[in-house]
């Protein structure tokens, strides 16, 4: 409750987390860089859609517990689903118990895609998603951008290591004296689009090439 904290923008909105009172007045030890985990989903959706035109639904991995998660997918996704023309799956997942009987069923339901959103769950298991989505042939698209490295297809959001420089700022300016509570919460300013074509190779898919034309970074 005293040690000044520096987030770095990942994860779970810090208001709706009580971690601070607003973006512009932090007010208390905690402030840096907020996430818009639940703002880009339906960019994230949109991108899939335009990647893999022939994708129409889509199952959706979450953490109820995690709130910006649930007004992702109860609010923000269906808007920009409807708008797509996709299906989309919900699929709670609230421990690491829950992936075997969660695929088992997903599988049932045969989606075309797989959306999975930020969270602790989901990044502590992303090889586990990736593999699954691989197996399965799923062209899938992710909230965290190092699940792209362990097999996921696409992800979309904040350029992590503009965010992880910004971080330092936040961190030079506390050391000389100023207090979390009078430092702004930063919103990411820089967008990063990664393909993994590699696993684009093994699902059978093959990327839009305006797609493509958009990507910040592509594995081979």
């Amino acid at each position: 409750k005293t040690i000044p904290i520096v987030m770095m923008g990942s994860g779970t909105d810090p208001v709706e987390a009580g971690f601070i009172d607003s973006l512009a007045r932090p007010g208390g030890n905690v402030t840096g860089l907020s996430a818009l985990t639940s703002e880009l989903g339906g960019k994230r959706l949109e991108l899939l859609k335009d990647a893999v035109p022939k994708v129409a639904r889509v199952a959706v991995l979450y953490e109820p517990a995690t709130a910006s998660n649930v007004i992702a997918v109860k609010e923000v996704l269906p808007i920009a689903a409807r708008a797509l023309k996709l299906t989309l799956q919900p699929w709670e997942v609230r421990s690491a118990n829950d992936f075997d009987k969660v695929f088992a069923a997903m599988g049932k339901q045969r989606p075309d895609g797989l959306f999975v959103t930020s969270g602790r769950l989901m990044t502590d298991y992303q090889k586990r998603i990736a593999s699954f989505a691989l197996k399965s042939r799923l062209p899938s698209v992710f909230g965290n951008r190092e699940a792209v490295d362990a097999g996921g297809l696409m992800y979309y959001g904040a350029d992590e290591v503009e965010s992880y420089a910004r971080v330092a700022y936040f961190v030079d300016r506390i050391l000389k004296g100023a207090k979390p509570a009078d430092l702004p919460v930063e919103q990411p300013m820089k967008f990063e689009l990664i393909i993994n074509l590699k696993t684009a190779k093994q699902i059978g898919v093959t990327i839009q090439p305006i797609v493509l034309m958009r990507a910040t970074s592509v594995i081979k």
